[in-house]
């Protein structure tokens, strides 16, 4: 029988429910518990907040997009030919997807309100396009099969500083020799709630640019490339290798230059939730040798009368550490109990709103990941547990005939 372990556990269930010692014992429960959801919530919403970030910039933009060196500033540039990009980038194992693309600016004239946007046609050749998600009315655009079809997709704030809805249709002039006016149907709306895309991007079949610039563009051309990664993490490493193997006269945008700001901020959030998260973890810590020092100290009779009997300082340490041991698991029992039980009701039932003109969304994300999990656990454990062994060395310090005595 382990002798530590069983005074421990007669030390726990007889402490009296009203004494100073109960009441330090359940803050550092409390404290402990408290402290572990706080930092598994915080956790479960800066993942949320940040995939729901990258996840619309990726549905725009994609991981990496692939273009034609070009010397001008515009934001239309010379074409490329898709089919042989495409065959040549599925070459690489990191690549997941691809989607060709053109871009195009224009003027939208209604009755009463002229905007000038850029209209960005897209084709779904490799799957369903990232900008489904997107859609907050309507339906998104068709892509026949012979012909470009007229529907474009509007942003929120386009359609309303036009005073579009969808099956309204607008008229497009596009400024080039000679200049051309094409009439598009509204089929839905979008919105992303980042407004470098939402005040400035109209979406459309490809099919459409290809028509303006013809007979420049035969069918096989294409403005760009965006490509999809398996791994978002092997960015920079895959830019290198592409780099490396894909003609010389083209070039490769990361989505992290391309809107450096965004990822910069959310960088920014990752340092002070650390911060944060730190100043948690010194609290509990710090409350729990401050119980384990206060049991000592209401204990040292006992530990007098043990230490007389035989009782050597590690076993003496031991019983604290198992009393301290006993203490966090319930801490941490409940607090994984609330923090779960938090991240589930507001990922089910959405109980917290947000104003989306200042956050890009409308709720509170949450992101359930496992590894997270586990690690916020062993850091609070380790820590917990290294500051119950700082108080235990009092016990040295400790005099049976002194403490026998002491009242």
């Amino acid at each position: 029988m382990n002798v530590a372990r069983y005074i421990s556990h007669k030390i726990d269930g007889g402490a009296d429910s009203g004494s100073f010692t109960s009441s330090v014992t359940k803050i550092a429960i409390i404290s402990i518990a408290m402290g572990l959801a706080v930092m598994v919530v915080s956790f479960a919403i800066l993942q949320g907040f940040r995939n729901e970030i990258q996840n619309k910039i990726f549905s725009f933009g994609a991981h990496l997009q692939i273009s034609r060196y070009d010397t001008n500033n515009s934001l239309e540039v010379a074409p490329i030919s898709g089919p042989r990009l495409v065959q040549d980038l599925h070459q690489f194992p990191e690549v997941k997807s691809t989607q060709p693309y053109a871009v195009k600016t224009a003027i939208i004239k209604t009755k009463d309100e002229v905007l000038g946007v850029v209209l960005k046609g897209i084709a779904e050749t490799d799957g369903p396009s990232p900008m489904r998600q997107n859609l907050v009315a309507g339906k998104f655009i068709g892509f026949p099969d012979t012909t470009a079809g007229e529907d474009v997709l509007l942003s929120r704030k386009v359609a309303d500083k036009l005073r579009l809805a969808v099956g309204d249709k607008a008229l497009f002039y596009f400024i080039q020799n000679p200049p051309r006016i094409r009439q598009f149907r509204v089929s839905g709306i979008y919105s992303t709630g980042l407004d470098e895309f939402d005040e400035v991007y109209v979406m459309g079949d490809i099919r459409q640019i290809r028509e303006l610039n013809s007979p420049v563009w035969p069918d096989s051309l294409v403005g760009g490339m965006e490509v999809v990664l398996k791994d978002f993490n092997a960015l920079d490493r895959t830019e290198v290798k592409l780099l490396e193997r894909l003609p010389y006269d083209l070039k490769i945008d990361k989505i992290t230059d391309q809107y450096a700001q965004l990822f910069d901020w959310l960088q920014l959030l990752n340092r002070n939730v650390i911060i944060f998260l730190l100043l948690i973890i010194f609290v509990a810590t710090f409350n729990m040798v401050a119980t384990i020092f206060i049991m000592i100290l209401e204990r040292t009779n006992m530990i007098g009368i043990l230490k007389a009997l035989g009782a050597t300082d590690n076993q003496i340490r031991r019983m604290f550490f198992f009393r301290g041991l006993s203490l966090t698991v319930r801490g941490m029992l409940i607090g994984n109990a609330i923090a779960v039980g938090f991240c589930a009701i507001q990922y089910y039932f959405h109980v917290i709103p947000l104003d989306p003109e200042n956050y890009y969304m409308d709720r509170v994300p949450i992101s359930w990941d496992p590894r997270m999990l586990i690690i916020l656990n062993v850091a609070t454990f380790v820590a917990s547990l290294l500051a119950v062994l700082i108080p235990t060395y009092l016990i040295s310090r400790i005099k049976p005939v002194v403490a026998i005595k002491f009242d």
